[in-house]
């Protein structure tokens, strides 16, 4: 049951956006991996050894090449770059969405452009409130009770931004600050994480843009979806459910609106041939299950 290929040269009929497909299942989807976002991830993975091996050969060759002053996070691709350079640059892109500081002293963490606050989303504070601001994160921290100062908390943070902030854990023994993966509890990156973020950011960006519905709904979609996929049926029955719930039956009236065929109307019994009419409500169909029950 392929929805793409081709027969004798000529293409075949997509029924299903492959954009849909490549949803997980309880998304709507099949579960297929969209190429792009797998590929984007693979990259991230190789950014990933990049900023945590500083020392090993080829990331010491990278640096005297392209940021022999800088920082990994913060180097371009610059002017005339190798093809590996720009495809770690692009790969830093996607890591940089996913990581953050853990903080221990707090010493080396940037309040302002840095990923250091452990929430979906936005992982840097949303914005200051009052003027001249701390910039570093240890300054947030009152060294003698080893707690967080809430006084210069509520000066210069949203309410968001300090029930974020004082949900984090201290570290009593004097550890620097680090890098983790937000995706993963072991702190580690990973490929399948870093990938089901990409997903999951494009379905929320897209959704946004075409303005579809909300978190609400789409927990209830995805129970939908859940339900059909759990259904004890042969498997081949749970695609053809699948498919009908996409609209991706060739039926009259599916046909006509894809300009397949002059109208809607069954080829058996000339009425609107929708999906309800070809399973239930054609004369065909009612010959059909009569002779099943019978059977």
């Amino acid at each position: 049951m392929l929805r793409w290929g081709s027969k004798e040269g000529k293409r075949k009929t997509c029924w299903v956006a492959w954009d849909d497909m490549t949803k997980s299942k309880y998304a709507g989807g099949l579960g297929f991996r969209d190429i792009e976002m797998f590929n984007l991830a693979l990259l991230a993975r190789q950014a990933w050894r990049v900023m945590q091996e500083p020392n090993s050969f080829s990331t010491r060759i990278l640096k005297a090449v392209y940021y022999p002053e800088g920082d990994f996070l913060d180097a371009e691709a610059g002017s005339n770059p190798s093809r590996v350079w720009r495809a770690i640059v692009e790969g830093k892109g996607v890591l940089a969405q996913g990581i953050i500081r853990r903080i221990g002293t707090g010493e080396s963490t940037r309040i302002w452009d840095m990923n250091w606050l452990p929430r979906d989303g936005m992982m840097r504070p949303l914005c200051c409130t009052s003027d001249n601001p701390p910039q570093m994160v240890g300054d947030l921290i009152d060294s003698t009770s080893a707690r967080w100062n809430m006084q210069l908390l509520k000066r210069f943070f949203t309410p968001l931004d300090i029930e974020a902030i004082a949900n984090i854990p201290f570290c009593t023994d004097g550890k620097e600050d680090f890098w983790a993966w937000q995706y993963e509890w072991t702190g580690v990156f990973s490929v399948r994480s870093a990938y089901r973020m990409l997903v999951q950011r494009k379905e929320v960006n897209t959704a946004w843009l075409e303005s579809k519905a909300g978190r609400s709904d789409t927990i209830s979609v995805r129970k939908e979806w859940t339900n059909l996929w759990r259904v004890k049926v042969p498997s081949k029955v749970r695609m053809f459910l699948w498919r009908l719930a996409h609209q991706s039956i060739p039926t009259g009236e599916v046909r006509c609106r894809r300009n397949m065929a002059p109208n809607s109307s069954c080829s058996f019994c000339g009425a609107e041939d929708s999906w309800r009419h070809a399973l239930l409500e054609c004369n065909m169909a009612r010959c059909f299950w009569t002779l099943e029950k019978a059977g």
